[in-house]
């Protein structure tokens, strides 16, 4: 009797892949829960502020910190295409000026992976056949470089500036909805320690990590960071 064959379900795997999405998301939005809170709370503390002055004031640093944070993003991305640009002329100009050399070096590769001369010599001979791929191959295995996404600078000044403006927002919110004080600063704790947990939250499943252990150290992590800003703040001011 022969047993039939069940029918499998196909293996999908899933990986993460927009981890510097996640990482402009993170830099702009930690940034912006931080800083800003840190100038209202410390303005609060202050003889002269009043609520008005705290929020003109939150705006004018949401405004220059998002300016800023999305330029040095703007500049990272920036430099490391052109840096991946260099190095790919070079290697470029390698396998014509010294072929031998580079063939040596893609043997190397495989030979890092135990595969003897004879399995080596057919495979060196079909990556080097075609000159893209024979850079691509040295680009990815020798440098270890991945192509850089041609939007990349500016996507990721556009994700850094916006996480930092949607951040900024969260603790300046209570001074425009409440006139005292104080009670506008304990609002703004409130909400900035959930907003850090949420955000921790979620960047832990979206990243693959415990949810809850992500939302936790976000939270003390941004918390003391939060702290020993208002506290600088409160101290020059």
């Amino acid at each position: 009797m022969m047993l039939k064959s069940m029918p499998t379900a196909p293996h999908v795997e899933k990986h993460f892949e927009a981890s510097a999405t996640v990482r402009d998301v993170v830099i702009g939005m930690s940034d912006g829960l931080t800083v800003p809170f840190a100038l209202a709370a410390g303005l609060t503390g202050t003889a002269a502020a009043t609520a008005h002055l705290v929020v003109i004031a939150g705006f004018a640093e949401i405004a220059a910190g998002s300016i800023a944070m999305g330029l040095g993003g703007y500049l990272a991305a920036r430099t490391d295409r052109d840096h991946y640009v260099s190095e790919r002329q070079r290697e470029i100009r390698e396998t014509v000026e010294l072929p031998d050399k580079e063939r040596d070096e893609v043997a190397d590769v495989f030979r890092g992976y135990g595969m003897s001369e004879e399995q080596i010599a057919p495979v060196v001979s079909a990556v080097t056949a075609d000159q893209q791929r024979w850079v691509d191959f040295m680009m990815r295995f020798e440098l270890g470089f991945e192509e850089p996404d041609p939007q990349r600078a500016r996507n990721s000044a556009a994700t850094i500036a916006l996480s930092y403006i949607l951040g900024g927002l969260v603790p300046l919110a209570p001074y425009m909805l409440v006139a005292r004080l104080f009670t506008a600063l304990e609002f703004s704790v409130a909400t900035t320690l959930v907003a850090l947990f949420v955000f921790g939250y979620f960047k832990g499943r979206m990243t693959g990590i415990s949810p809850w252990r992500g939302g936790l150290q976000t939270t003390v992590i941004g918390g003391l960071a939060s702290a020993a800003a208002f506290g600088l703040a409160r101290w020059i001011s």
